[in-house]
């Protein structure tokens, strides 16, 4: 497995060709633990896998993130 730290990277690129300079996103892959991964939209923290809303790794968490950042930028 390529470990945590690719999936990280892969996600974030993904969430930030949808989003160009829309989003900051902040985590910590390491091979043998998850770390933290955070997604703001101006200043508003949308997703955060240290607060329980886990890890994206599903098409379904995917879409259900793309639609919160969506309502937070229609919000903004």
């Amino acid at each position: 497995g390529a470990g945590y730290k690719s999936k990280y990277l892969q996600l974030k690129k993904k969430l930030e060709d949808e989003f160009p300079g829309c989003l900051d996103i902040c985590g910590e892959g390491t091979p043998q633990a998850t770390g933290f991964f955070e997604v703001m939209v101006a200043g508003k923290l949308i997703h955060s896998k240290k607060k329980g809303d886990g890890y994206v790794d599903t098409e379904s968490k995917f879409l259900k993130l793309v639609a919160a950042i969506k309502a937070a930028l229609a919000q903004g």
